[in-house]
């Protein structure tokens, strides 16, 4: 049985951290402890760690340290080679991973980077530490700049290097292959790889492979001016400012990069505003050379206005400073989220997964931690992909999230709002959403207003709604999003983010209603807690419910945990356990866990119980010996919702818990309200939600 996997590139800049970054994904969402070894770094120093061990454990948050995650910089396993102590340096790294291997259920062992002085030795030792570590290997060449032939070729040597030393090889990946050349490759290698060996193709991507601002920041190591929230703008083009204005307009291109002289204030004023204009491409950052700074009066300019793109001032001349961001690199960084997810997208999209998941063979622990649970829900958003509808289509965090949520294909998207402030927003914003393929929808100009507000008047006349009041409430995003939910033409929708939560649910309430057998529509967080998914409800709907009603949200809650993958096990929490209180609140919870008993006996459920004899097991065996729930609860229903309310931020922000909700449970078709201080995270996973709910149970 394996547990570890050796990532090998046959040259520099080979794109090495977006297969990490893909695999380390694809591996949390799998098993519950993941390890990551870097054998041989290019320095150790605190002022330059190594981008890829930085970035792993901080977005992924290992529990390991930095130290744990190498062994050796180049420059000592240079040293060691030439005293003839390969044997040592090699027992050095066996070490290091036995001893990650003794704590983790998988570990990523990441080859060195070809980067710098001695990167000749490179390709030996990184076969030589996969032998002796006996670990599979997933091979990288790149194919930026080379034919098909040339790209197979490199492939085949490759794989055949490492075969011929007995180290058995998943997959070869042709990485940075030009678009056009992408289904050749693919057929070819695919073709002539060894049987067993997966091939595959990822085309090159200039939102993955182009640096950001940041990164020419940090290599021309200038100072900056303005802009520090936008590095990290990204850098598609860039372009020598020493022409006429006029001219010099005619060069720009989406996503520019601007090389001029400090005392350019023509060109510097008339780049800023090609970047507000929606006539010209957006500008990625303007970088002033020969150490010059804008004359007082442009300065005082650009200090007042807003959204103002990274302006940075550089010693160097222009011809120099143009040479030296031509060598610019992209890096991908613990400090850019955004080239991150992009990294794990582009791996989910052109790596077969499921293929590779056959042949690592990996440990299953019956957990379901919260990266196992985000990935699992992903994967089943993809199963069938649901339409939803967001109505505050302005709302930069809905933006920012639908871009997300399109670019990784788990659903189709209805934005509501003015095409126009819709697409300004997405300007400023810098994201990638095309607002001439995403469906956004003007309520008061919709071809379908009419019969959405005569639709709207059959299923209210009788509550004495007038056509007049249906033609204004018709006109509201969320009457509006929930009629495109109950015709059918949206599968689900998700709002609050602007709006309150009556505000989202009184329409779903009055037209869309409850499901037949259901009569309380409660809610529910997936609370994702540093090694486990609990669900706590009802945390934002019912202020005090009856023991009918929390019987009812009890049930309602365990189906929908159950179907999300997490095995329920119901705590009906309040203030004492088993038959030690009473009082009527205590006799509230027990008659309603009777219900529960005599409604769904198949279900694990306990009550009355204090939450913590629900979830920690010493206190559990101590207050209700033998119980099937105690000290193991994965659901746990609150009494009412300000003790419900209060415990799940509680719980959030003294734990750091990623809260994922509130969803509605009990609807004929799905509706889920957002917090008003949601985050674009927040959005994202309530969209995903929302899709798998209105997906066949």
């Amino acid at each position: 049985m394996t547990k570890s996997i050796f990532i090998a590139s046959a040259e520099p800049y080979s794109g090495k951290s977006m297969i990490i970054l893909g695999l380390a994904d694809m591996l949390l969402g799998r098993t519950q402890k993941i390890g990551y070894l870097k054998p041989v770094v290019l320095s150790d120093t605190p002022e330059q760690p190594d981008p890829h061990i930085s970035t792993v454990l901080s977005y992924f948050q290992l529990k390991q340290t930095y130290a744990a995650s190498y062994v050796f910089t180049r420059q000592e396993t240079m040293q060691q080679l030439k005293d003839q102590r390969q044997g040592a340096m090699i027992d050095a790294i066996i070490t290091r991973y036995k001893a990650l291997e003794a704590q983790y259920d998988f570990i990523v062992v990441e080859g060195s980077d070809y980067v710098g002085q001695g990167a000749a030795f490179e390709f030996e030792t990184n076969r030589l530490i996969a032998k002796n570590l006996n670990t599979p290997a997933l091979l990288l060449i790149s194919g930026e700049n080379k034919t098909p032939a040339e790209i197979i070729q490199e492939g085949l040597n490759f794989c055949r290097a490492y075969q011929e030393h007995d180290i058995q090889v998943l997959a070869v990946v042709a990485n940075k292959v030009a678009p056009e050349q992408e289904a050749s490759v693919r057929q070819l290698l695919a073709a002539q790889l060894p049987e067993g060996v997966l091939a595959a193709v990822v085309p090159m991507d200039a939102a993955l492979q182009n640096p950001t601002v940041g990164d020419v920041f940090a290599q021309l190591k200038g100072r900056l001016l303005f802009g520090q929230e936008y590095l990290g703008n990204q850098v598609d083009h860039f372009v020598t400012g020493a022409m006429q204005v006029p001219n010099f307009l005619h060069y720009l291109k989406e996503n520019v990069l601007i090389v001029t002289p400090g005392d350019r204030g023509d060109i510097i004023i008339s780049s800023l505003q090609a970047n507000l204009s929606s006539s010209y491409p957006r500008v990625a950052g303007i970088v002033l050379t020969a150490d010059t700074i804008p004359e007082a009066p442009v300065m005082r300019l650009i200090e007042g206005l807003q959204n103002v793109v990274p302006i940075m001032a550089v010693r160097t001349g222009t011809f120099e400073t143009t040479h030296e961001v031509a060598q610019v690199k992209a890096r991908i960084t613990p400090d850019n989220p955004h080239k991150i997810q992009l990294a794990i997208e582009t791996f989910n999209r052109f790596i077969d997964v499921a293929a590779l998941d056959k042949k690592i063979i990996t440990y299953h622990s019956d957990a379901m931690t919260p990266h196992m649970f985000q990935y699992q829900l992903a994967q089943w958003a993809k199963r069938e992909k649901k339409t939803i509808v967001l109505p505050e289509g302005n709302d930069d965090r809905i933006l920012i999230a639908a871009a997300r949520l399109l670019a990784q294909q788990l659903v189709n998207l209805v934005l509501l709002g003015n095409v126009t402030d819709i697409a300004a927003s997405v300007k400023r914003l810098g994201i990638d959403l095309d607002v001439n393929t995403v469906p956004i929808i003007d309520p008061a100009t919709s071809a379908q207003y009419d019969d959405y507000v005569n639709t709207l008047y059959e299923l209210r006349k009788n509550k004495n709604l007038t056509l007049e009041t249906a033609r204004d409430l018709m006109t509201d995003v969320s009457y509006f999003g929930t009629m495109m939910v109950y015709k059918g033409h949206a599968d689900g929708m998700v709002s609050g983010a602007v709006h309150t939560t009556q505000h989202t649910i009184r329409p779903a309430l009055q037209f869309i209603k409850t499901r037949p057998g259901i009569s309380t529509v409660s809610s529910i967080f997936f609370m994702c807690l540093a090694d486990r998914v609990s669900v706590f409800g009802d945390c934002a709907v019912n202020p005090n419910p009856t023991a009918e009603q929390l019987a009812e949200i009890a049930i309602s809650s365990a189906d929908n945990g159950a179907r999300f993958g997490i095995t329920p096990r119901i705590a009906m929490l309040s203030y004492s356990s088993g038959t030690s209180g009473e009082g009527e609140d205590v006799d509230k919870v027990r008659r309603a866990t009777q219900l529960v008993r005599a409604q769904r006996p198949d279900l694990k459920v306990e009550g009355p119980i204090q939450y913590d004899a629900a979830v920690d097991p010493a206190v559990g065996r101590q207050k209700l010996p033998g119980s099937e729930v105690a000290g193991q609860a994965s659901v746990l229903i609150f009494p009412d919702l300000n003790t419900g309310n209060n415990t799940y931020k509680a719980v959030q922000r003294e734990t750091g818990a990623l809260a994922i909700g509130p969803m509605l449970q009990g609807l004929n078709k799905p509706v889920n309200d957002l917090s008003r201080g949601c985050t674009v995270d927040d959005v994202f996973n309530t969209v995903i939600i929302t899709a798998i709910q209105s997906q066949p149970a």
